[in-house]
């Protein structure tokens, strides 16, 4: 069954383009406005480490456009670093204390990077004709509970290739940031 696309593709390609620069507006803005305390940080951190965490094991397993990423936690949900990336940016907002910054990444979630995921699945399906039987069975952001494959390993070299000690880097950036106001507001 061919799925309609729910976003046009000019805009969708659009948005694509934005999405480095607007994340680092987003990342100005959020280091702006964030007033974390101590118990925030007790919180929102460690959500923000899981999404990161899930992004790490997502990164080891997706060999991008040489075979369908399905094992690992593509066998839960069709797009974990999208998942992940939302899980962090989650708890990066309760960390943060600020219900505009919750408001302001839910928009650019939606406007942005849904677009996103839009334009990589319209890809996929060109690129892997499996693709189509593989969204039937897994869903795109709210994981499934039993996994749709078992096989494959996280690989060290998929990770590093796909570069996603960046996202840590920027998680352990944010993290001592936060403290550091924290430490600061005293």
């Amino acid at each position: 069954m061919r799925r309609r696309p729910i976003f046009p593709k000019p805009y969708a390609d659009f948005v694509a383009r934005l999405r480095v620069p607007a994340g680092f507006v987003l990342a100005g803005t959020y280091l702006w406005l964030a007033n974390p305390t101590p118990e925030s940080l007790w919180v929102g951190l460690p959500l923000a480490a899981l999404g990161v965490a899930l992004r790490a094991w997502a990164a080891g397993h997706l060999a991008k456009n040489e075979r369908l990423a399905t094992t690992g936690p593509y066998a839960y949900v069709r797009n974990p670093l999208y998942l992940g990336t939302l899980v962090a940016a989650a708890g990066l907002v309760v960390a943060s204390r600020r219900l505009a910054l919750a408001l302001v990444f839910a928009a650019v979630f939606a406007g942005v990077y849904l677009p996103v995921i839009e334009l990589e699945e319209q890809h996929l399906r060109k690129l892997f004709p499996s693709y189509a039987s593989y969204a039937e069975r897994v869903p795109m952001l709210r994981p499934r509970l039993r996994p749709y494959s078992r096989q494959g390993r996280f690989e060290w070299m998929l990770y590093r290739r796909n570069q996603e000690y960046q996202a840590l880097a920027a998680f352990l950036a944010a993290a001592l940031f936060l403290v550091g106001k924290v430490v600061a507001n005293g």
